[in-house]
């Protein structure tokens, strides 16, 4: 299955991941700090649910390989201070945005 081939419900961020990037725009607003234009970008498109395309799930993919070492920062998920780390995380769609990805990369990977 080619990504042309994969649905566009497949490719249409679930609630759960619309609402982690919501999350992270607010706290992003809150605490000043967290994530990059791209990352703010990302959060809205997630937020709005917007069909994602083959180049966006590669670049999710990847955005959570190279930082899931975030997760062991200091003030990683803290209420009142949350790192600027977890905050971009969760712009990217979080932990729901990361298990979906994943689905949709392994997808591509094995009719690639």
């Amino acid at each position: 299955m080619a990504a042309s081939e994969l649905t566009e419900k497949q490719r249409t961020p679930p609630a759960a991941v619309a609402k982690e990037a919501q999350k992270g725009l607010k706290l992003r607003e809150e605490h000043g700090r967290g994530g990059t234009d791209v990352g703010r970008r990302r959060a809205n498109q997630l937020k709005n649910r917007e069909v994602v395309s083959e180049r966006d799930i590669k670049s999710m993919y990847s955005y959570f390989a190279r930082h899931s070492v975030d997760k062991q920062g200091k003030g990683w998920a803290d209420k009142d201070k949350p790192s600027a780390g977890y905050i971009a995380w969760l712009l990217w769609g979080g932990e729901a945005g990361k298990s979906w990805v994943d689905g949709l990369h392994a997808k591509l990977a094995k009719d690639a």
